[in-house]
């Protein structure tokens, strides 16, 4: 071992830990989405990260979140997919895992608080129907804040295909929603 080379690895760690882990947040959501299973998003995001790291001396430009999320797209699509025997979860699989809303507003009456559940618990029910291509870019942007040059980045492919998925991904939504909402009014 050479003179300094720990202290080397040390400081890659340092850096690594810096520049990565403000992001762990966002991809276990991809993850979890992805997967809809908490424990093999819980693998793929260790996974992602210990890939990472192995490569970090290779990422070039500050763009961390981007990379660290076209790796954990493709530790989902691979190699978890390969081991559940499934492609990354098909259309109309459910999460099942409750998450209350990013939003808070004072609180309301017993009423709201149950619409506002009811709410996000179909908010979430109908982003894991979408078909995935629509579902990752909805989460990508939506939920992860990424631009569309990241999603395309995140995704590979063009800018114009990231926008167009994302319009059809809000209708999807929109006409889901609208759905939903109708057979849940008393008539």
């Amino acid at each position: 071992m050479a003179v300094g080379a720990g202290s080397d690895d040390a400081d890659k760690a340092r850096r690594f830990r810096a520049a990565a882990l403000p992001h762990l947040d966002d991809l276990y959501t991809l993850a979890r989405y992805l997967l809809h299973n908490a424990a093999d998003a819980d693998d793929a995001v260790q996974e992602c990260y210990l890939r990472a790291f192995r490569h970090f001396e290779a990422l070039r430009g500050p763009a961390i979140k981007p990379w660290l999320l076209a790796i954990l797209r493709n530790v989902c699509r691979a190699e978890f997919a390969r081991r559940s025997g499934v492609v990354a979860a098909g259309v109309g699989a459910e999460v099942t895992e409750e998450a209350s809303p990013l939003w808070r507003e004072a609180q309301d009456t017993p009423e709201t608080e149950i619409l506002r559940q009811w709410d996000a618990q179909t908010i979430r029910r109908l982003v894991a129907a979408l078909p995935d291509p629509f579902r990752e870019a909805i989460v990508l942007r939506e939920i992860n804040d990424l631009s569309y040059r990241d999603i395309a980045e995140v995704v590979g492919a063009p800018v114009g295909t990231v926008m167009s998925r994302l319009a059809r991904a809000r209708g999807m939504l929109r006409e889901a929603w609208l759905k939903a909402e109708a057979e849940e009014t008393p008539r």
